[in-house]
């Protein structure tokens, strides 16, 4: 890596290509640290990051989509910024998601949110995942060789998520069409380039799922849309159906998008190491620790943005009122202080689940059962029905030279393509 100071971690190709040694430098200078290139404080240690999640009443999360691009609409001044927080929100990019929200307007929709996935959904939409990754990898594996975000990673999770939310079967393919084309990266969210966010990039979900909810208010069914419509916020007030709508749209974009590099990171992770491989096969009780390591050593978000609302001090360095700060849950999992040989993976890690990779606090991904129940079942049917998974040379180079090119975002961590090759097992160990 060059010296640390010259690297600029939103627009570099290095640090997308690799952002664990830009990381670990930028901790051991100072796990609070300015950067220089768009002064944005990079919060690079486990303790530092969990204080500042769990601090709402300090930081706001009006920036956590965003940071510094397009950044704040108007100057930052004063020893408590909250009022003009409150007065421009809506000014920013994807002020409108829950992710942005501070209590107690959080609080609340993320209330409406929790009643679409309770316990008894979700045990519900996994015993969907087991039929849909089964009949997904019929096709997926017949070639005996595939790219595995756009063949399968990127359709499961897509169409898990309209399950859980009920989107009737006769939509689903218009869904995939529509959400599986879209462009990622470049003009995206955390793109690496100058290219800037739209307000609400999210407007095919926004048009149905407002239909739904209308249809559902006015004729009632025995359906999980109809439970949608009809969830109402903690103190008993029914939400207007832009801000029901919003929640569903949020579920649907976010879950789907990280738990696609879940499942790609633990793939290349699995086709890798053989020897690994082998273990999971013969020892599946190793698969949920196997899942949880590989959101530690190379959590899907790297990091949200926070805007210190007040004066504060993390890990000793004082911030003052309009901070930008950057948690990078990326660097927090892999603080030597709280993870022995945190450049190791290692599928019998104690403690693993302490990572930050769905954040931590008020705003802890709530989709995070989902993605590693998601998780789980896809690589119990992808073992089931392999006898081995190994990387494509052909596309990725030989094993002393592999080639892979990531999402080139400063948000996301995962890889454009995975190219895959398989042996099928026997037919009667399926």
């Amino acid at each position: 890596m060059k010296d640390l100071d010259a690297v600029d971690f939103f627009r570099d190709e290095e640090a997308v290509a690799d952002p664990y040694p830009y990381f670990a430098a930028s901790r051991g200078r100072c796990p609070v640290r300015r950067e220089q290139h768009h002064d944005v404080v990079m919060i690079t240690g486990y303790d530092e990051a969990v204080q500042v999640y769990n601090d709402t009443e300090r930081f706001s999360a009006c920036v956590s989509v965003t940071g510094p691009f397009p950044g704040f609409p108007v100057p930052l001044e004063g020893d408590d910024i909250s009022e003009l927080i409150e007065r421009h929100r809506d000014e920013l990019p994807m002020s409108d998601q829950l992710p942005t929200l501070d209590p107690p307007r959080h609080t609340d929709h993320r209330a409406l949110l929790m009643r679409l996935i309770t316990p008894k959904r979700l045990k519900e939409n996994e015993e969907a995942m087991w039929q849909l990754a089964d009949t997904m990898l019929g096709d997926f594996l017949a070639p005996g060789a595939g790219e595995f975000i756009g063949g399968f990673a990127g359709p499961f999770t897509l169409l898990v998520i309209a399950d859980l939310l009920g989107v009737p079967e006769e939509d689903r393919a218009e869904f995939a069409d529509e959400l599986q084309g879209r462009p990622r990266g470049r003009g995206a969210i955390g793109s690496t380039d100058a290219e800037s966010l739209g307000h609400t990039p999210l407007e095919f979900l926004y048009g149905r799922f407002t239909r739904y909810i209308e249809e559902r208010r006015s004729a009632p069914r025995s359906d999980v849309l109809t439970g949608l419509a009809t969830a109402t916020f903690p103190d008993g007030t029914v939400p207007e159906v832009a801000e029901a709508v919003r929640v569903a749209a949020n579920l649907f974009a976010a879950g789907q998008e990280t738990t696609v590099r879940l499942l790609s990171t633990a793939l290349k992770i699995l086709a890798e190491d053989q020897e690994l491989q082998r273990r999971l096969r013969a020892e599946r009780q190793l698969i949920p620790s196997f899942v949880e390591e590989c959101l530690r050593i190379e959590a899907p978000v790297k990091g949200d943005f926070r805007l210190s609302r007040v004066p504060v001090t993390v890990g000793g360095v004082d911030l003052p009122a309009g901070t930008t700060v950057m948690v990078l849950n990326g660097a927090a999992n892999r603080d030597p202080s709280w993870f022995e040989n945190p450049d190791v993976f290692d599928v019998e890690r104690p403690g693993v689940r302490r990572h930050l990779a769905f954040g931590r606090g008020a705003h802890t991904c709530p989709g995070a059962p989902l993605a590693r129940a998601e998780a789980r079942v896809a690589i119990e049917r992808l073992l089931d029905r392999t006898s081995e998974i190994s990387i494509s040379e052909e596309h990725h180079g030989p094993q002393d030279a592999r080639r892979y090119r990531y999402v080139p975002t400063y948000i996301l961590r995962g890889l454009t393509r995975l190219h895959l090759e398989f042996t099928p097992a026997p037919e009667e160990a399926r």
